[in-house]
């Protein structure tokens, strides 16, 4: 489990089947374009959907957000580690 993390939505990739606001509401919605939509994230110069920074990481959800991802068939949630030093890697 990950201490500090960040989540990037691939929203063009999404496909609109709904499993993760299904198994993590409090994070994740269906938009009026039938596509899931990450709660309280801000766009990023690609059109990517980011919560939580390399500078400002998340620290609490973690398992909701992974399950989250882990249900998505078309691996559009990335979810990344924020090590202490600033830096992050990919886990999902």
């Amino acid at each position: 489990m990950a201490d500090k993390y960040k989540i990037v939505h691939d929203r063009d990739t999404c496909i609109g089947c709904g499993a993760c606001a299904s198994v993590c509401p409090s994070k994740w919605s269906m938009d009026e374009d039938g596509k899931s939509r990450l709660k309280d994230a801000v766009k990023n110069e690609e059109g990517m959907e980011i919560l939580g920074s390399n500078d400002v990481p998340l620290i609490e959800e973690f398992s909701c957000n992974n399950e989250a991802a882990e249900s998505c068939p078309v691996n559009c949630i990335h979810i990344h580690e924020v090590r202490d030093d600033g830096s992050d890697s990919k886990l999902i």
